[in-house]
């Protein structure tokens, strides 16, 4: 029992001993009594450890992964196929152990890894510098919006409505803290609205924020959109997934100032939602803004090429009044994930990876979206997720019909998007087979045919 119960009565009472006080309420005497809940705390009974054993294998059994069932669950992370190299080298214990590289005398295995993730993170945004990678995705999108405040000093930002809901809500929480307001682009036909985005510029806006492809899986005009934010001087960031990067044009070619996003796709599992790490890359003029540490490349006295952290911008380096970030935590064992997998696909790889993901999505969109009682939610270019809409159907129980089936059919849209209650939004990636394809639309088609109290039927479909 003592494995589990961090102090028992003896243990209290010899730690009340040791500082001179009485009793627990003596000790807390200081905290009024309004605030204090004036019992126990209502817990059951201690269990021994096989009881805590088989309990929580009865709660991990209520779980579902992307393993038991096909998903097509997407929302910005992704069930993609990672390879046994990732997980071989992140299990070497020079990578798994070590923490922060404080001395680069020891660490130079570490501080190469961020330096060549760094690289790949550039390349792949087509900007110039990157960090050695952040939190994760929506707290990147927050940290930039900073960012745009240090550099102008403006105090509103625009975020378009396609940015995913996690990382408005982040912006909007940090930006309140910052002293900048937010509000939002509306969405027409899918992508944001360059004619409201427009409207709503003016000399005081710090930074536009998009997404690319945008939460409803729509490709963005990034460069029109741009191009209208840099009219009034304006800080272009754009949240991306990686993974089409592959296939479209980098946010740095397009005149992006900022670009950040999830990396859960590259090299690391869904494992129900985390540990991920996010990415942070920018125009060199925001290099010294830029949160967290970068790492850089020297040589040594001898003239040997060897690392340094060359920028630390978080308070834990520096004055607090001067830091740019306060997460301390870099995501550095995942990052390493995401340059292991991005070092195994090659350049190359990337690019077929993206044009597979660009085949297998169109099929899946043109096969659903013809069924009866499914309709597209918006047309505009996709890469990897598409956007239905199921008009007049209960789409909660559709969802519970198919998850009886063992398919997860998506996200439900109307969870973050009140104005598409009956949207499903779908995603693909190149573990998602035509023939499970095939499957979803055979099982997606009887669904609706049972709520609609009608025979079902096979859709014809030939996988």
């Amino acid at each position: 029992m003592s494995t589990y119960t961090s102090a028992t009565d003896t243990d209290r009472r010899a730690m009340l001993d040791a500082i001179g006080v009485g009793s627990v309420e003596e000790l807390f005497a200081d905290i009024p009594a309004a605030l204090r809940l004036g019992r126990s705390l209502t817990l059951p009974a201690g269990m021994a450890e096989q009881e805590v054993y088989e309990h929580l294998k009865e709660l991990a059994a209520r779980n579902v992964s992307c393993e038991e069932e096909v998903s097509f669950l997407g929302a910005g992370m992704y069930d993609h196929y990672v390879p046994a190299l990732v997980e071989t080298l992140l299990s070497r214990s020079e990578f798994l152990t070590p923490y922060t590289p404080y001395q680069p005398e020891i660490s130079q295995g570490g501080l190469q890894v961020m330096f060549e993730f760094q690289t790949a993170i550039s390349e792949l945004t087509g900007l110039p510098v990157s960090n050695a990678s952040v939190y994760e995705g929506p707290s990147a999108v927050g940290a930039a919006g900073y960012l745009a405040k240090l550099a102008n000093g403006r105090r509103r930002v625009l975020v378009s409505r396609g940015v995913h809901p996690h990382s408005r809500e982040t912006l909007t929480t940090l930006a309140r803290g910052y002293g900048q307001a937010v509000a939002e682009v509306p969405l027409r036909e899918g992508a944001t609205d360059l004619d409201a985005l427009v409207a709503a510029l003016a000399d005081d806006v710090s930074a536009v924020v998009l997404q690319q492809p945008n939460f409803l899986g729509a490709v963005e005009d990034v460069a029109a959109l741009t191009v209208a934010a840099k009219r009034v001087g304006a800080v272009v960031i754009c949240a991306c997934d990686p993974i089409p990067l592959g296939v479209l044009e980098p946010p740095g070619a397009q005149g992006v100032d900022i670009c950040v996003g999830e990396g859960q796709t590259l090299g690391n599992r869904l494992d129900f939602g985390g540990p991920s790490f996010g990415f942070f890359a920018a125009a060199q003029e925001h290099l010294r803004r830029m949160p967290g540490r970068i790492a850089g490349e020297t040589v040594d006295v001898d003239g040997k090429r060897g690392f340094v952290l060359t920028l630390q911008t978080r308070e834990q380096h520096i004055r607090r009044e001067k830091a740019t970030s306060n997460i301390c935590t870099a995501q550095a064992l995942n990052a390493l994930a995401g340059v292991v997998y991005l070092g195994w696909l090659g350049r190359r790889g990337l690019v077929e990876l993206g044009e597979l993901l660009l085949q297998r999505t169109a099929y899946a969109r043109a096969t659903l979206s013809a069924l009866e009682g499914v309709e597209l939610l918006h047309s505009q270019p996709v890469v990897r997720e598409f956007a239905l809409r199921l008009p007049g159907a209960d789409l909660d129980a559709v969802v519970e019909r198919l998850a009886a089936e063992g398919i997860n059919a998506g996200y439900r849209l109307g969870r973050s998007y009140p104005e598409y209650a009956d949207g499903l939004l779908v995603a693909i990636t190149e573990r998602r087979t035509r023939a499970q394809i095939d499957r979803f639309a055979e099982a997606l088609a009887n669904a609706l045919a049972a709520e609609r109290g009608a025979t079902p039927v096979g859709t014809g479909v030939v996988g």
